[in-house]
């Protein structure tokens, strides 16, 4: 179901109040106190009050080759609190937040117009790559190569839709938004033939243990994301052939409410187990390393890309003494089938290496 804006995540209010509030204690220090006393500003993330514990980076090694230095997943212990992003980082450049929030109706529309016909004759992809959190680089990132494998490795150039919440694109991409994801499938459904084609979402954000997925760019208020939200959001619309991928901590909590015939559900974790990659200082994901980039490229099977992923993501949670996450899959009846047929009328093409958005 929708879910108003989390209140800790009105950063720029709080910033407000907090320093209202040290120029009152200041003063009253100054005037009453018997000598001077200078405040020191608490850090940004204590006053967001953030439930995520720091990150670090882990040396990661695959059992294929290890990420390059410059882009080894971080690690982040939990995600049950989401990086904060302040006021200040709303870039000078861009439009407002209103300006930004109005324009997201023809955003869409832009973005649907330029999605590539369907070739007649065979099964089609068409892909919706939704980057949740704005505070974090790394959702981003993965939302744009999702587009990039689509165009060159999967053989579906001008296929995909990337919704994102990020500073460095809030005039060139949609948002990633409720409103947005429910539109982007609206006119994927008149383009696509929903009967024959197959529909990829792709979401990748933080997650927290009630199995809601935060949508956030703030100051701008989004409704958040939950099995039942985006089950809902899915029922509106007739196609029969789906692949939904959730990428976040204690994705595997939607599940039981996507699983369905036609349907193939990965999660990068167990319902009740955080993922691992995230982090200011991560460009991917451990499973988006794992499944877009080691597993696409490896094989366009999609369930085998799976397969190993989970087991390289196994490695590296070992080599670092992580609690296992237990990334999760469910088949339901057909689409396997529907996929290979895909598979064997694709023009699929050579590996496509990550590369971090610029």
């Amino acid at each position: 179901m929708r879910s108003l804006l989390d209140p800790r995540r009105r950063t720029a209010i709080y910033a407000l109040v907090s320093f209202a509030t040290g120029v009152l204690l200041t003063v009253g220090l100054l005037r009453y106190g018997p000598e001077p006393v200078t405040a020191r500003p608490e850090p940004a993330a204590a006053a967001a009050t953030s439930a995520r514990e720091p990150s670090v980076a882990p040396a990661i090694a695959s059992s294929a080759a290890a990420p390059a230095a410059d882009s080894a997943p971080s690690t982040s212990a939990s995600d049950g609190g989401a990086a904060e992003l302040d006021a200040s980082a709303w870039p000078d450049t861009a439009p407002t937040p209103e300006q930004v929030f109005s324009a997201q109706p023809d955003a869409v529309r832009k973005a649907i117009d330029k999605l590539a016909p369907r070739m007649k004759g065979k099964p089609n992809v068409y892909a919706i790559a939704f980057g949740g959190d704005g505070s974090e680089d790394v959702f981003r990132n993965e939302a744009e190569y999702v587009d990039v494998l689509m165009s060159s490795r999967l053989g579906s150039p001008g296929h995909t839709v990337v919704l994102e919440n990020n500073p460095a694109s809030l005039s060139t991409r949609p948002l990633a938004s409720w409103t947005n994801l429910e539109a982007a499938l609206d006119g994927l459904a008149k383009v696509m033939d929903p009967r024959e084609d197959i529909l990829l979402l792709y979401v990748a954000t933080h997650g927290g243990n009630d199995h809601s997925l935060l949508v956030d760019m703030d100051p701008i208020p989004l409704d958040q994301l939950d099995p039942e939200g985006l089950a809902e959001i899915l029922g509106k619309h007739a196609f029969r052939w789906k692949v939904v991928v959730v990428n976040a901590c204690y994705s595997g909590g939607f599940v039981p409410k996507l699983r369905g015939t036609g349907t193939l559900v990965l999660t990068s974790a167990r319902s009740d187990r955080t993922s691992f990659g995230c982090g200011a200082d991560s460009d991917i994901t451990y499973f988006g390393r794992a499944w877009l980039a080691d597993g696409l490229n490896a094989t366009p099977d999609f369930i085998e890309a799976f397969g190993k992923a989970r087991t390289e993501i196994a490695a590296w949670e070992a080599k670092e003494s992580l609690e296992a996450s237990e990334p999760q899959i469910d088949v339901g009846a057909g689409i396997e089938d529907k996929l290979a047929a895909w598979r064997k009328m694709a023009k699929i093409g050579p590996a496509v290496p990550f590369r971090a958005a610029r």
